[in-house]
């Protein structure tokens, strides 16, 4: 009822020129998918973002929710405290994160760039601007979104790699310090083989997660400057909350899903093959 009959019902809808204001909807077949993939512009603007995106956020998040739960997990006492300090900010709204960092970013009064002043300025008396254009400047404005998501996806991460560490046997650790392994060889040779499965799951669900990102362009950056933060799911809400293009909206999810899909199918092709030791 809440996934079947939408997806269909939304299938039916991208093949009109559906207007909720309009009393009938025309049908173009698939006229709005080739308008997508052809006509509009924006729609390889926001396919470009959103893999940079995912770059910028699936590999750095990933490698430094690893480094973290390897130190909790090797802490002989006060795990689970680290683990709820972590991941508060997995549980906190989204939005309000955003909010917060969007203040965090000020140009002007931001706690960033005082703090860039502070030390570049008074500390160290450079003659330099310290007023970074943080979420204004269009080459700077992806990776400072994207330094707030790593932040508030880092407990969630943390909390899979911490399961997957606590599933591997510590005989195989005992093991290889008896034969001699150092910590790095341990690491390289024991955790990573056997985190694997644990990797090939962060991997694809931070994939899904990345191509469909709104929220936090949405608040901080409404897809500016000059469309440098547009995603594909804020060109879609745009063009159907704002311009009313419902029928097009829904021929842009269709497409979003066969991206995704097709993205997943390839990792969990080449990734798996390796799971087994």
């Amino acid at each position: 009822m809440w996934l079947i009959i939408p997806m269909i019902y939304s299938l039916i809808g991208s093949l009109y020129d559906w207007n909720p204001y309009s009393p009938e909807a025309t049908y173009v077949g698939l006229g709005n998918f080739a308008e997508a993939l052809t006509q509009d512009p924006l729609v390889g603007k926001s396919l470009v973002n959103v893999v940079y995106y995912v770059i910028l956020t699936l590999p750095l998040g990933a490698a430094l929710a690893l480094i973290v739960a390897v130190m909790i997990n090797s802490l002989p006492r006060l795990k689970g405290l680290y683990r709820v300090i972590y991941f508060l900010p997995v549980v906190t709204s989204a939005v309000a994160v955003s909010v917060l960092w969007r203040w965090l970013y000020q140009q002007r009064f931001g706690l960033f760039n005082q703090v860039l002043n502070i030390i570049l300025v008074d500390t160290l008396h450079l003659d330099i601007n310290p007023n970074v254009q943080w979420l204004t400047s269009p080459q700077i404005a992806m990776p400072s979104v994207a330094a707030m998501v790593i932040w508030q996806g880092l407990g969630f991460t943390m909390v899979l790699f911490l399961a997957g560490l606590s599933s591997i046997p510590q005989e195989l650790y005992e093991a290889a310090k008896i034969d001699g392994a150092g910590a790095w060889q341990r690491f390289r040779g024991i955790t990573i083989p056997l985190l694997q499965p644990t990797m090939v799951f962060v991997l694809v669900t931070g994939l899904i997660g990345g191509m469909q990102v709104f929220t936090p362009m949405y608040v901080m950056t409404q897809g500016g400057p000059v469309n440098a933060t547009k995603t594909i799911v804020f060109h879609l809400y745009q063009k159907a909350f704002t311009l009313f293009r419902f029928g097009y909206a829904s021929s842009l999810a269709f497409i979003l899903f066969a991206i995704i899909l097709t993205l997943t199918l390839i990792q969990i092709r080449f990734l798996r093959t390796r799971w087994q030791y």
